[in-house]
């Protein structure tokens, strides 16, 4: 099951069906991913024969890709970093509270749960953090993070006026045991530089 519109290539005797879901053709799924990010339709591709058969898929934003199991422990993953789960990883939209939306990551982020594989994108260099205790980090540099991790949004400096005056704002303080993924390069920040630069259409 991929993202629309991230393949690039195929070889072999693949079907391809657009669904909201996989197996499950449920508007209400397709809706929920709209909000967490993703297009509401995926493209599930299934091989029909023995013969072996290759895909190969990009992500819109240029990047590492970053290839996880999430079983036994469940991923929580920023909405836009999907691009292509094996059949037996489900994918859902789960609520992170209006914490979320004052850190600028959305209402909604994607949950992946179930054995197989997945494929996120990362804007820029991917990398990883064990963490035990507590971790400080950008919110717009978070990718994902095991479910087995807590998050609260707080100030940066010492202060809320040093955090805004100094351009870090809030942060994301996850707690916990878990792995937690990062991205060199944050899209809101790039956005807000690129965009004013960008002649209009």
């Amino acid at each position: 099951m991929a993202e629309g519109g991230s393949m690039i290539a195929m070889r072999g005797n693949f079907s391809i069906e657009s669904q909201t879901q996989a197996r499950q053709r449920s508007i209400m799924s397709g809706l929920k991913r709209l909000v967490g990010g993703e297009s509401f339709f995926q493209n599930y591709f299934t091989l029909n024969d023995a013969t072996p058969g290759e895909l190969i898929f990009a992500a819109s934003l240029p990047g590492d890709m970053l290839m996880l199991n999430p079983s036994p422990v469940g991923i929580i993953a920023e909405g836009g970093s999907f691009v292509v789960r094996s059949s037996g990883v489900a994918l859902d939209t789960t609520w992170q509270g209006m914490k979320s939306v004052f850190s600028g990551e959305g209402l909604f982020w994607l949950r992946l749960h179930g054995e197989g594989t997945v494929v996120l994108n990362t804007f820029g260099a991917l990398y990883s953090i064990d963490v035990d205790g507590e971790y400080l980090v950008d919110t717009g540099h978070i990718v994902a993070f095991e479910e087995t991790l807590t998050f609260s949004i707080t100030k940066a400096g010492s202060s809320w006026l040093s955090s805004f005056l100094g351009g870090e704002g809030l942060v994301c303080r996850l707690s916990g045991k878990g792995r937690l993924w990062c991205q060199s390069h944050n899209p809101p920040g790039f956005g807000r530089l690129v965009g004013p630069k960008l002649r209009p259409r």
